[in-house]
């Protein structure tokens, strides 16, 4: 029976775990596009990452009705709605290619949000369908542990991707992305048939008797789960805001030493394959540690990682093993790249294990609150768009270094949460 539950469920699993890596295909776009909007509208590096906040923003908007839609639809139409709406909101983005001098821009903001909503409903979806897929228990969640590895896969290969397609930064334009949308769009299309016409099990939806309104009120009143939702806020803007302004950073054509954008990207990449590594040692010792020890763990280590990155000077160089881009030609090997940058990339092993680490600090002791909680969470995501924008904005005004001030302070308060914020002091009342 489990052979033949395993066989039938094969293909929504490849699809599943393909939607796992579209997310981040997706999302991870926004950053390493900033360099194009900054070349083809000659635009400053705040509105460089307005798509990445438009696309953050959707969150704010979907994250609670994506969990009223599950409740209403299910999770099969409201996957096939999300597929839907990302192949539009990579359309527009696509159309943004043609539109005119003075439109353009707009359309790709408009497609990025859109791509936004997306990403927020597959977010909901994709986690307890990949757990239903696999019967539950160690199966499901080792199936989700493939996703979630997946997904950071496609977070390394998108800026290299991306740097490859633009070639010359100050001569990139979105039409040199066509080839990258082109095979977003086509995934899209190939996942949705898929999805329509297989047949698959919906993951349990706990209904509750008390109206949504009630439970997020209830959630509220946790102050673990109140700094835990700041936390995820500033988590996100952390993670993003750390890869963003990296990869602008290397490409600015106007820096002594700037590399081309296609080494930017890969040295970006760098980054998202350090949090990959990352992951895979968290989910080797998260049996035996703590998530609170964790978190605390690389809050402060990536605090020391961001204080050498400002403080060390840029004229320092370092060699990286990456994939490099020297004359038009690719190749594996060392890339001189500023000391600065390579304390960049090592913040990606602390980010690494934070998602999983607050949110299951915030909702610790939540009991029937748990549903509505998540929903506040993923509307907080937004701090993915607005963070690493207000960053941009002091890389306008500063330097591109001492725009990480953000990401210390967001850091420092990670690592408040771990040490105290973290803890339950509302167990009196009742979550029965």
């Amino acid at each position: 029976m489990t052979n033949k539950q395993e066989k039938n469920y094969t293909l929504p699993i490849i699809m599943m775990i393909l939607l796992f890596g579209m997310i981040s295909f997706i999302t991870n776009l926004a950053a390493p596009m900033g360099v194009v909007l900054k070349a083809q509208f000659n635009v400053s590096n705040f509105a460089g990452l307005l798509g990445n906040a438009a696309n953050f923003i959707a969150y704010a908007v979907m994250g609670i009705p994506s969990g009223i839609l599950l409740q209403r639809v299910g999770y099969k139409k409201t996957a096939l709605i999300a597929v839907a709406v990302g192949f539009l909101g990579v359309g527009i983005q696509y159309l943004s290619g043609y539109a005119g001098k003075d439109s353009a821009f707009i359309v790709y903001l408009a497609g990025a949000f859109v791509a936004g909503f997306s990403m927020c409903l597959l977010n909901a979806v994709v986690n307890p369908m990949l757990n239903t897929l696999g019967g539950g228990g160690n199966k499901g969640n080792q199936l989700i542990q493939i996703g979630g590895s997946f997904n950071s896969v496609m977070a390394t290969l998108t800026p290299m991707i991306v740097g490859i397609l633009i070639g010359d930064a100050a001569r990139a334009r979105i039409t040199d992305i066509f080839p990258f949308m082109y095979a977003a769009m086509a995934v899209f299309a190939i996942i949705f048939i898929i999805l329509l016409v297989v047949s698959i099990p919906e993951p349990y939806a706990e209904q509750s008797s008390e109206p949504l309104g009630k439970l997020m009120l209830g959630a509220l009143k946790f102050r673990h789960f109140i700094l835990g939702a700041v936390g995820i806020f500033v988590y996100v803007g952390v993670e993003v805001g750390t890869f963003g302004i990296l990869n602008l950073f290397l490409a600015d054509p106007s820096l002594p030493n700037s590399l081309n954008a296609t080494s930017a990207g890969f040295v970006a990449g760098m980054y998202w394959f350090m949090m990959l590594i990352g992951r895979l040692v968290g989910a080797s010792i998260g049996g035996k540690v703590s998530s609170r020890t964790m978190l605390a763990t690389a809050s402060g280590i990536g605090l020391l990682f961001v204080l050498f990155a400002i403080f060390s000077p840029s004229s320092t160089p370092v060699s990286l093993p990456v994939l490099k881009s020297v004359d038009g030609i690719t190749s594996f090997g060392f890339l001189e790249v500023p000391l600065n940058a390579a304390f960049i990339v090592l913040i990606g092993l602390c980010t690494s294990i934070m998602w999983g680490s607050i949110f299951n600090l915030a909702v610790e002791g939540l009991g029937k609150y748990l549903a509505a909680a998540s929903g506040i969470f993923m509307t907080l995501v937004c701090g993915g768009g607005i963070l690493p924008a207000l960053q941009g904005k002091i890389a306008d005004i500063a330097g591109y270094l001492p725009s990480y001030w953000v990401i210390f302070a967001g850091l420092a308060y990670l690592l408040f949460y771990a040490l105290a914020g973290s803890r339950n002091v509302n167990k009196d009342i009742s979550v029965d």
